[in-house]
C-alpha cells in the first residue's frame, strides 16, 4: 500500500489523491512503501513533521480551509462575537448565517470532517508501525506521544462539532463519530459520545506518560511536548465538566510560560517565538499560503478582498464590557476612523480590530496561535469558581487580567457573577483564536447576536439559537454517508 492512501483515512482518501502536494513528503508517494516510511525512526518524525505542515496547509478546495486555521474560522464566525459588516465578500458568509450547519452537501462540513480524520489516519499509521522502527525508544516514545497526541486533539474537534455536548452526571450515550484506532478504510459506526470522550482521555494520558517517560524536548513550537498535551486535556475536562482535572492540567500545562507584555500584546499575533505562546504553526515567506492563509481572513492589512471589503469586527456588546484602561481595548477602534490603512481601497467600519496582523499587506505569511497560556489561566479560573472555590479563582483571573489592564483590582464576586466575569474575561482574550461556538455549546449557552452591531440582513435573519437547536449538531457529509453505505448514520436534519 502507498504512502498517498495510508495518509488518509474515511472520505480524505479522494481529496488528497488530487492534491498538488501530497501530506507525508519522505519521498513521492507512489514510490514509499509503509516499511519505509516507518522503517526508522527519522523516517517516522519526516511523518510527524508531515503532519504539522498539514495543520497549516491547504488540502481541500475552498480558500478557507487552510489547515486547522480554517476551523478556528469557521467557529468563531458561528458565535456571536465576531461581525461581519455586510456581504460583500462570500467567504465564510453561509457559516456566517448558520446556513452550513445542518446541510450535509455543505463544504464546510465536509472540511471538519475530512481534516480531522485525516490526522486520525495518520495518526494510527505512526501508533501501529512506530514500535517496530529502527531507533532510540525515547524517539519511538515521542512519536508515539505526538501521534496520541494529534488522535486525541482530532477526536476532540470531531466530537464538539459533530456529537451532542458532554453533561457530566449523564450517560452521553447519543452518537459521537466513528473511532477508528488502526490503520484502516472500513465502514465504522459511530460511538457513543461517552465513548469518544473516553478513548480521548486514554490517548492523551498516555501521550503525557510517554512525553515525561521519552524526556522529550521539541525544537519547535509546531510541536506537541507534554505542555501542549496537558493543555489539550484541561480543556477536554473544561468540556467534560471535570473540574478538579481541568485545575490540575491547566496549571501543569502553563508552567514555564509567562503572560506576554502589554507591548507584545499589540504586535499582530503573527510570531509563535512570543514567550506565551505554547504551540501554534510558522509560516515562512517561502511557503506562503497565500489567500486560505488565517491572516487572509482575519487580519486587518493583508491584501485580501476579504480584508479589503469585509474586515472582521467585534461584537460592540463585548467591546462595551472591556475596560477603558485595558491593552485590549486599543485592538478595536468604535468609530472605524482611527487608523491609517494600507490603501484607500480598504473599507472601514465602527469597530474594526487590528488584533491579528501580517508585517507586509502584500503577504499573508503570520504564524497561527493555536494555544496560549492565558487560555489555561481561563481555564483554571473557569474550574476553581465552577467548585465554589471563589477566592482561588478571583486570584487566578486576577494574575492574568492584570498583565492587561494596569488598573484591574481582584474582583469579589461569588457565584454566577464571578463565572460570568472569568467568561466574559475569556471572551475578550481570545477573541478571534477559534473557542467561540465551543464554548456555548459546551456551556450550554443561547447563541444571541441581539442588541449590538450584527444586522440581521446580512445574518440572513439568523441573530439568536437555542442551546436545543439541532444545528449545534452539525449533519455528517453525505460524501461519508454514501462511502459507508449508511454504516454511519446521519444527525437529525
Amino acid at each position: 500500500m502507498k504512502l498517498k492512501v495510508l495518509a488518509i483515512s474515511l472520505i480524505a482518501a479522494g481529496m488528497f489523491s488530487s492534491c498538488k502536494q501530497e501530506f507525508l513528503e519522505t519521498k513521492p508517494t507512489d514510490k514509499t512503501s509503509t516499511a519505509d516510511a516507518f522503517a526508522t525512526t527519522k523516517n517516522a518524525w519526516a511523518a510527524v513533521n508531515g503532519m504539522h505542515r498539514y495543520m497549516w496547509s491547504q488540502i481541500y478546495g475552498q480558500q478557507s480551509q487552510g489547515g486547522y486555521a480554517g476551523n478556528m474560522l469557521k467557529v468563531d464566525i458561528y458565535g456571536e462575537d465576531l461581525v461581519f459588516p455586510n456581504t460583500a465578500s462570500g467567504w465564510l458568509r453561509s457559516e456566517y448565517q448558520w446556513l452550513s450547519n445542518n446541510n450535509p452537501s455543505h463544504y464546510a462540513n465536509l472540511y471538519h470532517w475530512g481534516f480531522h480524520y485525516a490526522l486520525i489516519g495518520n495518526a494510527n499509521m505512526i501508533i501501529a508501525n512506530i514500535d517496530n522502527a529502527v531507533g532510540e525508544q525515547k524517539d519511538k516514545d515521542a512519536i508515539k506521544a505526538e501521534a496520541l497526541t494529534y488522535r486525541a486533539f482530532s477526536y476532540f474537534q470531531l466530537v464538539q462539532l459533530f456529537g451532542k455536548r458532554y453533561v457530566a452526571g449523564q450517560p452521553n450515550s447519543d452518537l459521537g463519530v466513528s473511532l477508528i484506532l488502526t490503520p484502516s478504510t472500513t465502514p465504522a459506526p459511530r460511538s457513543t459520545v461517552a465513548e469518544v470522550y473516553a478513548q480521548i482521555d486514554a490517548d492523551i494520558n498516555e501521550a503525557i506518560a510517554l512525553f515525561n517517560s521519552s524526556g522529550f524536548k521539541r525544537n519547535a513550537k509546531s510541536h506537541f511536548d507534554i505542555n501542549v498535551a496537558q493543555g489539550i486535556k484541561a480543556r477536554v475536562a473544561l468540556t467534560k465538566q471535570d473540574w478538579a482535572t481541568a485545575v490540575e492540567a491547566a496549571r501543569a500545562a502553563r508552567a514555564g510560560y509567562p503572560l506576554m507584555s502589554s507591548a507584545d500584546y499589540v504586535k499582530g499575533f503573527n510570531n509563535y517565538e512570543n514567550n506565551e505562546w505554547m504551540w501554534g504553526s510558522r509560516i515562512i515567506t517561502a511557503e506562503t499560503n497565500y489567500f486560505y492563509s488565517f491572516f487572509a481572513y482575519m487580519s486587518q492589512n493583508f491584501n485580501s478582498t476579504a480584508i479589503r471589503t469585509n474586515p472582521k469586527l467585534i461584537f460592540s456588546k463585548l467591546y462595551d464590557k472591556i475596560s477603558a484602561t485595558d491593552i485590549r481595548k486599543t485592538l478595536f477602534d468604535p468609530t472605524g476612523t482611527a487608523w491609517t490603512m494600507p490603501s484607500s481601497s480598504y473599507q472601514r467600519f465602527p469597530y474594526m480590530h487590528k488584533k491579528f496582523l501580517v508585517n507586509d499587506p502584500a503577504n499573508s505569511v503570520g504564524d497561527i496561535p493555536y494555544m496560549r497560556a492565558a487560555e489555561m489561566y481561563l481555564i483554571e479560573a473557569e474550574a476553581l469558581a465552577a467548585q465554589g472555590k471563589d477566592a482561588e479563582a478571583a486570584e487566578v483571573l486576577y494574575n492574568l487580567v492584570i498583565t492587561r489592564d494596569p488598573a484591574y483590582t481582584k474582583s469579589t464576586k461569588t457565584g454566577a457573577e464571578l463565572l460570568d466575569e472569568i467568561l466574559t474575561q475569556r471572551r475578550i482574550e481570545l477573541w478571534g483564536e477559534g473557542f467561540r461556538f465551543y464554548d456555548l455549546k459546551r456551556r450550554g449557552l443561547k447563541l444571541d447576536r441581539t442588541g449590538g452591531n450584527h444586522n440581521a440582513t446580512y445574518t440572513n435573519g439568523l441573530m439568536t439559537v437555542e442551546p436545543d437547536d439541532k444545528r449545534w449538531q452539525m449533519a455528517i457529509p453525505d460524501e461519508e454517508i454514501k462511502r459507508t453505505n449508511g454504516v454511519v448514520v446521519q444527525n437529525p436534519l
